[in-house]
């Protein structure tokens, strides 16, 4: 594999920039600001697994932007059986994506793997994530300067496993599929994404999953010093 991949390609959330760290320190901000009093350890319980089913959702094309921020808080509130009122949970909303680059916490050992890989690769992000906010995250948690280029699922217009987002992330970074490999923590967007189009993938299993044995994987980006 180190002979004749140039190009790595990473996801961002769950990958390099911890989303759940960050997302609950966020909550902690915007509860307090909006008067919403609940336990956050509890609500981030609920609240993970909702995102990820949205997040699904949102990949499928089932549900939009719009219908994403409101129905995972919705959701989450419903779950706990707290009654929140609707205009509070738009505000929240709001004020969530607002204020989610407040933190910029990174998994342990992203700087580290990134320098490692800067200095063989040319690195690059493919994410579905909203791109206005993914670029700031990549600004403040000072990592934007591993990557020659970030591709956007909003720029491609279709989302990670669409073979459209990985094609496009080769094209900008103008090589074939024989020369990268895609790293990244969700199976069906990041990996069967990749894999589908001959993009070779390893899985940072991050949410501990079982994948199948010819499936690469780390569970720790350091890890991936054995791949690459």
């Amino acid at each position: 594999m180190k002979t004749k991949i140039t190009d790595v390609f990473f996801d961002l959330d769950h990958t390099l920039w911890d989303f759940d760290k960050n997302s609950a320190l966020t909550f902690e901000i915007i509860f307090r600001k909006n008067n919403v009093v609940v336990d956050l350890d509890r609500f981030s319980e609920v609240y993970q697994p909702i995102n990820l089913k949205y997040w699904k959702m949102y990949r499928d094309e089932k549900v939009s932007k719009g219908n994403l921020r409101y129905g995972r808080l919705k959701d989450s509130f419903d779950a706990l059986k707290m009654v929140v009122q609707d205009d509070i949970i738009h505000q929240l909303s709001i004020d969530y994506i607002d204020n989610l680059t407040t933190y910029n916490h990174v998994f342990d050992g992203t700087i580290e793997i990134l320098d490692y890989l800067k200095s063989k690769y040319k690195l690059h992000i493919i994410t579905n994530g909203f791109e206005a906010v993914q670029q700031v995250k990549l600004e403040k948690s000072k990592i934007a300067h591993y990557f020659d280029t970030v591709t956007s699922s909003e720029t491609v217009g279709v989302k990670k496993p669409n073979p459209k987002v990985f094609n496009h992330a080769l094209k900008m970074a103008n090589i074939s599929k024989e020369r990268g490999i895609m790293i990244g923590d969700n199976y069906e967007a990041d990996i069967l994404g990749a894999l589908n189009i001959g993009l070779d993938a390893i899985c940072y299993n991050y949410h501990k999953v079982d994948l199948e044995n010819e499936i690469k994987e780390v569970n720790h980006l350091l890890e991936l010093k054995k791949y690459l």
